[in-house]
C-alpha cells in the first residue's frame, strides 16, 4: 500500500493498492462499478476531522474567549453532512431557502445556524425568523426596515449582525474576492454606510445588533489580509461605542482559507493563522481599551474541499498534435463542466491521476476534457498522465469537495452525479444519482 502522488490533495483516507486507488480501504474501481461514474466520493471520517481541527485551532487561540466556527452550506450541503459537521462542534451557514431547508431537515437547531445574502427575499427572512436561527447578516440598508417587518409581523427580536466591506482586498480571482468596494457585499466602512446601519439598527426595537461581520475573499494562506480586516472592524466596534455607548460582543472574521488543489500548491496552516490573528486582535483591543469581543469563523471550501474526490470513467482518448511540434493527449471523461464549473468559471486548476489500474507506460503532457459540447469543457488543463490510457479506465480528480455537487448543473441535460459517503458503515450515496426520468420529471410538456 502505498499513497498517493501528492498526497496532501487528497482525502486523508486515500492509499493506493496493487495499482488502485482506494477510500476508506475500498476500491475505487468497486465504487464506480456500484454506484456509477462520475460520483463525488466523500471521506467522512477525514471531513470530521477537519471540523474538528478547524474549531480547536480558533478555540485554542483565542481561549479565553468565546469562539464558533460555522460551516459554509454554499459549498456543499446535505442532510447527512450537516449533521457531520455539527456533532463536530460547528454551526451552519446558510445563504437561501434551500440551504437554511436543508439544515433544518437534518435537525439543526435554529440557534445554531445563520442566514447570509445580499438579497434576501421576505420569505426567506420569514423562514429564518420562524425557525429561530441565530443570526441574520444584514447586507444593505433597506434590509434593515425589511428584517425589523418581519420580525415584528412574527412577534420576535431579530438576531442580526452587519457585514462590513473593510476594503482588505485577499484571495485569488476577482470574483472570489469580496471586501473591495465595488462589488455587491457589504456596507462600506470608509463610506460611512456600516455606521449609519449600526446606528439605525440599535435604534429600532425589533432588532439585536450581535456584531459585526467581514468576509475578505477566499483562498487566502496566512493571516496579514484577516489581521488587516479584524483591525478595521475593532475600530470601528470602539467608534460606535464612543458615539452609542454600545460595545458590540462579536466579530465574525469570516475565512476563506485556502487548500491546495496540484501538486505545487501548499494549504493554508489554520493553527498558525489563528494564532497570528489572535495575536493582533489582543494587540488592537489592548490600544483601544475596548474587552475582547467573541469570535466566530467560517472556513468555507477547507472542511469539505479536501474530504472529496470525483471519479470519472475515460471515453475518446485522442493525440493532437499542437503549432509548435509538440502533441498534447485529449482524454474524454464522462463528465465535466456539469459536475465542475470551477475551471470553466475560474480557470481553476486541479490535478488527475489514473485510478484503475498499474502503468508502466512513460507520462504524458495530456487535458482531461468533459463530454459538454463547449471547448471550454475542460476538467484539467495540464497534467501528466502514462500515455497508454484507454477507454474504461477511471480517472480521480482530488479537492473537489468544495463547489463541485454545489456548483453542478444539468447542461445539456445531463444528470448531475450522487454523492457517495466512505467510512462511516457501509458506502452509500448520500445525494442520489440523477436519472434521466428526473430530468423528465420537470419537463410539463
Amino acid at each position: 500500500m502505498t499513497h498517493p502522488n501528492a498526497p496532501h490533495l487528497w482525502p486523508a483516507a486515500t492509499a493506493v493498492i496493487d495499482g488502485v486507488l482506494h477510500l476508506g480501504g475500498t476500491p475505487v474501481t468497486a465504487l464506480a462499478e456500484t454506484f456509477g461514474t462520475p460520483s463525488y466520493l466523500l471521506d467522512v471520517p477525514g471531513l470530521r476531522a477537519r471540523a474538528a481541527h478547524y474549531r480547536a485551532a480558533f478555540e485554542n487561540a483565542f481561549a479565553p474567549a468565546d469562539v464558533q466556527v460555522y460551516y459554509a452550506g454554499k459549498a456543499f450541503l446535505s442532510t447527512a453532512l450537516a449533521r457531520w459537521v455539527h456533532a463536530e462542534g460547528l454551526r451552519i451557514d446558510t445563504a437561501s431557502a434551500g440551504e437554511l431547508a436543508t439544515a433544518l431537515a437534518a435537525g439543526i437547531d435554529g440557534s445554531d445556524i445563520g442566514l447570509h445574502g445580499n438579497n434576501k427575499s421576505p420569505g426567506e427572512i420569514d423562514q429564518a425568523l420562524a425557525y429561530g436561527v441565530g443570526r441574520i447578516v444584514i447586507d444593505s440598508l433597506p434590509e434593515i426596515e425589511l428584517v425589523a417587518q418581519r420580525a415584528a409581523a412574527h412577534g420576535v427580536r431579530a438576531p442580526v449582525m452587519v457585514r462590513v466591506t473593510t476594503g482588505v482586498h485577499a484571495g485569488g480571482h476577482d470574483f472570489i474576492a469580496t471586501a473591495h468596494e465595488d462589488q455587491k457585499f457589504g456596507l462600506s466602512l470608509a463610506g460611512g454606510a456600516a455606521m449609519t446601519a449600526l446606528e439605525r439598527i440599535l435604534a429600532l426595537p425589533e432588532l439585536e445588533l450581535l456584531g459585526l461581520h467581514s468576509h475578505i475573499g477566499s483562498q487566502i494562506l496566512d493571516a496579514d489580509g484577516f489581521a488587516a480586516a479584524a483591525t478595521a472592524l475593532l475600530g470601528l466596534r470602539a467608534d460606535l461605542a464612543e458615539r452609542t455607548g454600545h460595545l458590540v460582543g462579536e466579530l465574525d472574521l469570516g475565512g476563506g482559507y485556502g487548500i491546495a488543489y496540484t501538486p505545487h500548491e501548499s494549504a493554508v496552516d489554520v493553527v498558525a493563522v489563528a494564532r497570528a490573528l489572535a495575536q493582533a486582535c489582543r494587540a488592537e483591543c489592548e490600544r483601544l481599551g475596548t474587552a475582547m469581543p467573541a469570535f466566530s469563523f467560517e472556513p468555507g471550501r477547507a472542511i469539505v474541499g479536501p474530504s472529496m474526490m470525483t471519479v470519472y470513467r475515460v471515453g475518446t482518448v485522442k493525440p493532437v498534435q499542437l503549432p509548435d511540434g509538440a502533441s498534447r493527449l485529449y482524454v474524454s471523461v464522462d463528465g465535466g463542466m456539469s459536475d465542475n464549473i470551477r475551471p470553466a468559471l475560474y480557470g481553476a486548476n486541479y490535478h488527475a491521476e489514473l485510478a484503475s489500474r498499474t502503468s508502466a507506460a512513460p507520462l504524458v503532457t495530456a487535458r482531461v476534457v468533459g463530454k459538454h459540447c463547449e471547448s471550454g469543457d475542460i476538467v484539467v488543463r495540464d497534467v501528466a498522465l502514462p500515455g497508454d490510457i484507454r477507454a474504461g479506465d477511471l480517472v480521480a480528480v482530488p479537492a473537489t469537495g468544495a463547489y463541485g455537487r454545489s456548483m453542478a448543473s444539468q447542461y445539456n441535460l445531463i444528470p448531475r452525479p450522487g454523492v457517495v459517503a466512505v467510512g462511516d458503515g457501509p458506502a452509500r450515496e448520500i445525494v442520489r444519482r440523477e436519472t434521466l426520468q428526473d430530468l423528465l420529471a420537470l419537463d410539463l410538456g
